[in-house]
């Protein structure tokens, strides 16, 4: 199946917005999810990020797959996708017999015959992951795939910047406590 046409300039802009507009990053995923499922009509949408503690991948937002589905245990890097050593999306047009999937009788029950997983970096360093899921097998158009591309560029930034915001309003907090004359 081709999806020639479902993200377009107009498509894309809007969900770049919805990005840089969030307050906070499970908001930003919540919409941009709910916007890919759709827009692409696809079975579902996901955004994960790596716990820098654990290196597992943990979910941000997903829209359109079931609690059981997103809670069928840990996504670890080095084995979900192989994205640690890619920087390059990843593209499984069906998932019956793929051995690049972690949990293949969980993604067969859920209905997933198919997974585009773009790594979501910053300078080289993967921070995250977008997944699209389609119930059926699906080659996507070399469009989308570029526009999915600069949306995780545009969700790398969107992260660093909740993080750097969290730091500052947290040293602001300790200042206040400290002293807060100083503000």
């Amino acid at each position: 199946m081709s999806s020639d046409g479902k993200i377009d300039l107009e498509r894309y802009k809007l969900i770049v917005e919805t990005v840089f507009d969030a307050k906070n990053p499970s908001i930003m995923g919540s919409q941009v999810t709910h916007l890919l499922v759709a827009a692409m009509q696809v079975k579902g949408a996901s955004i994960l990020v790596v716990n820098p503690g654990t290196e597992a991948l943990e979910v941000l937002a997903t829209q359109g797959l079931s609690i059981a589905y997103v809670n069928k245990g840990p996504i670890l890097v080095d084995k979900s996708i192989k994205l640690s050593s890619n920087l390059i999306p990843v593209i499984i047009t069906d998932t019956k017999g793929s051995d690049r999937l972690q949990y293949p009788e969980k993604a067969e029950k859920e209905g997933i015959r198919s997974i585009v997983s773009l790594p979501i970096n910053l300078g080289g360093k993967i921070i995250g992951a977008l997944r699209i899921y389609h119930s059926e097998p699906w080659e996507i158009s070399a469009t989308e795939l570029s526009y999915l591309r600069l949306l995780t560029l545009d969700l790398g930034m969107a992260l660093r910047y909740f993080r750097l915001s969290a730091v500052v309003q947290c040293t602001k907090d300790l200042l206040d406590e400290i002293h807060p004359i100083w503000l």
